[in-house]
């Protein structure tokens, strides 16, 4: 049974699986990723259902670069189409759009595409949905120092860090979940995710569903979390 009073406050989803199970159906892997999409919907309804007040999508990674031409520019297609498709799918249902990352390398009508998403639904406190573009952990650390030494900070300490880093208006994620069964964290918020609770679900993203993250979430509520303490 699930407990409505021990939900997580912040999740973080690292998508993973989507070429896989386009290849293990003889597809190209654009249709694992386009099947990809529609389980972002699915479950960005099912953290709303659930009470969960901000979920953070680990979308493309400064990795992520490294794949062919082909799939990243399907990618930005599916980006594309998704943003225009679903344009009042955040101001219906009172769903904030934010984003983390260098959005810099995108082409401009992408950039311009999210700005005016994120700037339509900035009002919004229902659930905060942000995606990961073009984002790494230890990229977020990187831009986070070096835009201290341009301030001058002294006297560092854990506060200033988070503060300075891209997801600085977000609590740190309570809990991440992985799909397709790798069980590593491949470079997502590295920093913030200290004391989350981790866990890594055999199904692949295209699957995953509402079913499935009720699951996870009690996968959740049955852990014991000490934060290095005793209890």
């Amino acid at each position: 049974m699930l407990s409505f009073s021990k939900i997580p406050n912040h999740i973080g989803i690292i998508m993973d699986g989507n070429g896989r199970w386009a290849t293990k159906r003889g597809l190209p892997r654009y249709f694992g990723h386009k099947a990809g999409v529609k389980a972002i919907k699915r479950t960005i309804l099912a953290c709303q259902k659930f009470g969960i007040k901000y979920c953070t999508l680990f979308a493309f990674s400064t990795e992520n670069w490294k794949r062919s031409k082909e799939e990243i520019d399907g990618i930005f297609s599916l980006l594309r189409d998704y943003l225009a498709v679903e344009n009042n799918f955040f101001t219906k249902n009172k769903i904030k759009l934010n984003t983390i990352g260098d959005l810099s390398p995108f082409p401009d009508d992408l950039q311009n595409a999210l700005k005016s998403t994120i700037e339509k639904t900035k009002n919004y406190d229902n659930l905060i949905v942000t995606i990961a573009l073009n984002y790494g952990g230890r990229d977020d650390l990187v831009r986070a120092f070096n835009k201290m030494l341009k301030d001058k900070v002294e006297n560092v300490d854990e506060k200033t860090i988070l503060n300075y880093l891209d997801t600085s208006s977000l609590p740190e994620p309570d809990f991440v979940i992985r799909t397709s069964g790798e069980e590593r964290i491949s470079n997502f918020m590295l920093y913030q995710m200290a004391y989350s609770e981790l866990y890594f679900p055999k199904v692949y993203w295209p699957d995953f569903n509402e079913k499935q993250l009720k699951k996870c979430l009690k996968i959740y509520q049955k852990r014991n979390r000490r934060y290095g303490g005793i209890k």
